[in-house]
């Protein structure tokens, strides 16, 4: 029996490749040529969860194994869009340590540290996931965002895989949002 092994990204597979009806799959690859079953076990595929009922709505690359293991990417959008999905409604998780926050952030934001400052080092903060659940429920759309873009992505990632399904990660972080001259306090 194959599994199949998921490396999901951000980005979006376009409407118009042809599909394998078996398999619900779009079949892809980095060029524009598209993948072909290959005589091996071993057979990579992207593709979507949009028509897969109950399942966020992802899209990446797909291996068939013999083992199954799924390495879930959020997705991620630059400063711009970010504010926009504010605008329609989305929260905004601020992912900094406190003293981070305190020098600004953006408008309306939640502060839940994923790193904590330990002398002169950062460590995960262990009640990252305890903290967040205690704000927002798990079908929240959320954007989570750090200074420029790493501590989030991680903390996205951790969020998606542990159930949350309105995780969109902002790309650039603070930083960028500033640099844009998006609204902050």
């Amino acid at each position: 029996m194959r599994a199949i092994s998921l490396y999901l990204s951000a980005a979006l597979v376009p409407q118009n490749l042809p599909h394998d009806v078996n398999n619900r799959c779009v079949l892809v690859s980095s060029s524009s040529a598209v993948i072909k079953s290959q005589a091996s076990p071993t057979r990579r595929r992207s593709l979507r969860t949009s028509n897969i009922r109950g399942a966020p709505n992802l899209s990446g690359m797909a291996t068939e194994t013999r083992n199954l293991q799924w390495t879930i990417v959020p997705t991620s959008v630059p400063v711009r869009v970010a504010n926009e999905l504010l605008q329609a409604g989305h929260h905004y998780l601020d992912v900094r340590t406190p003293d981070e926050f305190s020098d600004g952030h953006v408008v309306g934001a939640v502060n839940v540290p994923f790193m904590l400052r330990l002398g002169p080092g950062m460590a995960r903060n262990p009640k990252f996931l305890e903290q967040v659940l205690a704000i927002f429920r798990q079908d929240d759309e959320i954007i989570v965002g750090c200074q420029l873009g790493k501590r989030s992505f991680t903390a996205a990632s951790e969020l998606v895989s542990s159930g949350f399904t309105g995780i969109t990660d902002m790309a650039g972080g603070y930083a960028a949002w500033v640099q844009n001259g998006l609204p902050s306090t």
